[in-house]
């Protein structure tokens, strides 16, 4: 008997140590592949656009807090409103987390407004985080005789947007199919940047969604001397400092349709994502998102972006991944009215 029970120790003593080894080893293999190459930011947009700005901030910081230290790079990929970067994430880039990707957080619902040209399954990315939730606005340039989100029912509006996932393309047909608005897209424009460049430039009326972040970014004087009429914000929840700018939840006639654009403009609450593409190793995406999520309380990080105007407020991996698989949970009926107002030429 205690020759057994010999034996029985030393097989577990024996398990113990491989054990303990085994942990050893994943933790330094974790800071060796980190460490063994750079690390990408795939973007979604042409340098310039809101989704850069706030990419090339984190890329300034992140890598510190991830295992190894590694080089951090940005690769711009725009293309179809960043729907070429989300196909790229999910069917070709390396899923052995070196690299991460930022897209339009409308890509997030295409699979079920125009399934035409995607390549993904949102449900299954690797949700790491967003710098920031977002408000996007309806307005018109101060020439024009839109002043009212009601004109937008009675007079109509040409509006600047770029591809079939962007807020621009999809909340222009929503006001029109929900809401009763008479807006002419005007499709094709190269992200941010291009869109309120149209605007100035008088190509259009305005836009029906342009993001506030990018606007207090690049066009803050547009606001500071009101060469732009605010006509409503998309959001869930109205902003402190958007004082008298309804929220589009207020021009809902009946309650099917506040639920309809509660189901759609809940992706505001997703601002900015970033995605790992499917199938990386638990243990990377977890090192990302704790890097991201300390990127996000950085005190040099907060200061830059500061600087820069734009704004923190940190949305987590699990929040997203939260939000996504309550979006594909609403009831059937919801989603009908959603996605048929979201179809194009409505």
């Amino acid at each position: 008997m205690r020759g057994l029970f010999r034996a029985m120790l030393i097989i577990v003593a024996v398990g113990a140590a491989q054990a303990a080894l085994t942990l050893r080893a994943g933790a330094q293999t974790l800071e060796t592949f980190f460490k063994a190459q750079p690390f990408t930011i795939v973007v979604g947009y042409p340098p310039g656009a809101g989704y850069d700005l706030y990419a090339r901030l984190i890329a300034r910081h992140i890598g510190q807090y991830l295992p190894g230290t590694p080089n951090v790079i940005v690769q711009n990929m725009p293309g179809a409103g960043s729907l070429a970067s989300a196909n790229h994430l999910y069917t070709s880039a390396k899923a052995d987390g070196s690299v991460i990707g930022t897209f339009s957080r409308g890509i997030t619902m295409l699979p079920i407004i125009d399934s035409v040209g995607v390549r993904y399954d949102p449900l299954k990315f690797g949700w790491i985080g967003s710098p920031s939730s977002e408000v996007s606005l309806a307005l018109s340039w101060h020439t024009s005789p839109i002043k009212t989100f009601d004109d937008l029912r009675t007079k109509g509006m040409t509006v600047a947007a770029s591809g079939p996932g962007s807020d621009g393309n999809i909340y222009g047909r929503v006001l029109n199919a929900i809401l009763g608005t008479k807006l002419k897209i005007v499709p094709g424009y190269q992200g941010s940047a291009d869109t309120l460049l149209a605007i100035e430039r008088g190509e259009v009326d305005g836009s029906a969604s342009v993001s506030y972040a990018s606007l207090i970014t690049a066009k803050k004087d547009w606001l500071d001397d009101k060469k732009v009429t605010i006509l409503a914000q998309h959001t869930l929840k109205a902003r402190p400092d958007l004082k008298g700018v309804p929220v589009i939840l207020d021009f809902a006639k009946t309650l099917d349709d506040r639920r309809v654009l509660e189901l759609i403009f809940s992706r505001q609450s997703i601002g900015y994502p970033y995605a790992a593409p499917p199938g990386i190793p638990a243990d990377r995406l977890a090192a990302i998102r704790k890097a991201f999520d300390a990127t996000m309380q950085d005190k040099e990080f907060l200061a830059e972006s500061a600087k820069s105007g734009v704004l923190i407020d940190g949305v987590t991996g699990q929040e997203i991944d939260d939000i996504i698989k309550r979006i594909y949970a609403s009831p059937p009926e919801i989603i009908e009215r959603a996605k048929a107002a979201m179809q194009p030429n409505q």
